[in-house]
């Protein structure tokens, strides 16, 4: 029975794969400037320079897209937690600190242009804003106790790009605005190659030790949160991007889980031991769970709306958007 690896053997193992991926996201990567895509002549003076305060009338987002944009910026804001999280797994040694140093960099640049375009447009409270991130940032991000090392990591950051990048695109779509549509349509094409670049990474671990691997996709999976939970007001927040179709169980399952697991080939292995085996089993019996509580919350989530477009049209109130 072949035995683990341990976290030095792993980052060793993988390194001349991490080496070879960066090459290949720095030739096919866009850089782009945060500047290019924000409307600069809404933008005008607050009170403390001689201008004109925020007040709610200034906004053009409807109460979906705030909290949507809002969530999503304090979750790119939350990025010194998140890179030294992933030094602490990678290192910055080699090509694994050459891609820890570029991932940051990239990243970085989504914050900047969300808060730029949400203080330009005066689409949300820039004094609740600035309250929120230093909470969420005070705070920071702490893994869960069981999720440690490389491969729990690099499978973690897989999921959580993809979730990210359904995020940004479906907040893009609620915003109503081509420029807020355009901007995170950017993001998330960033999202997506940083996806692809841990997902291979992962598929590179299964190579050199498969069940290590399993047991990995297998606890992050069953145990996955978006990195912005615990930040004020989640569950709520969670809630109604959710019911508007931000990012919902049905995506997870069909848009996140499913392709990643298709490229791992995890059903199809038949290089796993006992160990990865019985992770792949118990993998196989979560997501039928997951995908019958897909189906309830799709006809609970369908009751709803309806019942309350009743509620709406008996008020001679306009329907509210369906989610996109």
């Amino acid at each position: 029975m072949a035995r683990d690896l341990t976290e030095l053997e792993l980052l060793t193992e993988l390194e001349p794969t991490v080496a070879d991926l960066t090459n290949r996201h720095l030739a096919v990567t866009k850089n782009w400037s945060p500047h290019d895509y924000i409307p600069w002549e809404e933008g005008r003076n607050f009170a403390n320079l001689g201008g004109e305060d925020w007040d709610p009338s200034q906004s053009k987002l409807s109460e979906v897209a705030k909290t949507a944009m809002i969530v999503n910026l304090l979750t790119e804001d939350n990025l010194p937690s998140y890179h030294r999280t992933i030094q602490d797994n990678f290192g910055l040694d080699g090509a694994w600190g050459t891609w820890v140093g570029r991932w940051t960099a990239e990243e970085n640049r989504h914050g900047i242009a969300m808060r730029d375009y949400l203080m330009v447009t005066r689409s949300v409270d820039p004094v609740e804003l600035e309250k929120l991130r230093m909470t969420v940032m005070e705070r920071g991000v702490n893994a869960p106790e069981h999720f440690h090392g490389v491969l729990d990591q690099v499978v973690y950051v897989t999921i959580q790009e993809v979730a990210t990048r359904v995020s940004h695109r479906q907040t893009g779509k609620v915003c109503n605005d081509p420029i807020a549509d355009q901007l995170l349509k950017r993001i998330a094409a960033d999202e997506n190659l940083h996806a692809v670049f841990y997902r291979n990474i992962t598929e590179a671990g299964f190579e050199i030790s498969p069940d290590q691997a399993m047991e990995s996709v297998h606890e992050i999976i069953t145990n996955f949160d978006m990195p912005g939970a615990g930040m004020p007001n989640w569950r709520r927040h969670g809630v109604l991007m959710v019911k508007h179709g931000i990012y919902d169980l049905r995506q997870h399952f069909d848009e996140v889980l499913t392709p990643v697991l298709t490229k791992w080939r995890v059903f199809e292995r038949d290089d796993l031991g006992p160990r990865g085996e019985k992770a792949r089993d118990q993998l196989a019996e979560y997501l039928e769970k997951l995908e019958k509580d897909v189906i309830k919350f799709e006809e609970r989530r369908a009751h709803l709306l309806e019942r309350e477009a009743r509620k709406r049209e008996k008020a001679g109130l306009a329907p509210e958007p369906v989610p996109v």
